[in-house]
């Protein structure tokens, strides 16, 4: 930087990626499953949607404690 250049102001807030995941993966096999269960049987249509809630219960309770593990201070901006 030359003194020229206008002094650059502090970063904002960082932004938050969450780490990988098989959740989406899973969630999808879920209701595929519970798809071709209304037309192949009960148990592949129970299998499916008990996959799909479990994951979507997981994946819920996953985002939050991320979300709790953020930084609260926002009386700075």
């Amino acid at each position: 930087m030359s003194p020229l250049d206008p002094p650059v102001p502090p970063a904002g807030e960082e932004i938050h990626l969450p780490g990988p995941s098989i959740q989406p993966l899973l969630l999808a096999v879920g209701i595929t499953l519970a798809l071709l269960g209304v037309t192949l049987g009960r148990f592949i249509l129970v299998s499916g949607l008990v996959l799909t809630v479990w994951v979507t219960i997981r994946w819920i309770a996953d985002t939050r404690r991320d979300v709790r593990a953020l930084p609260s201070d926002l009386s700075e901006h």
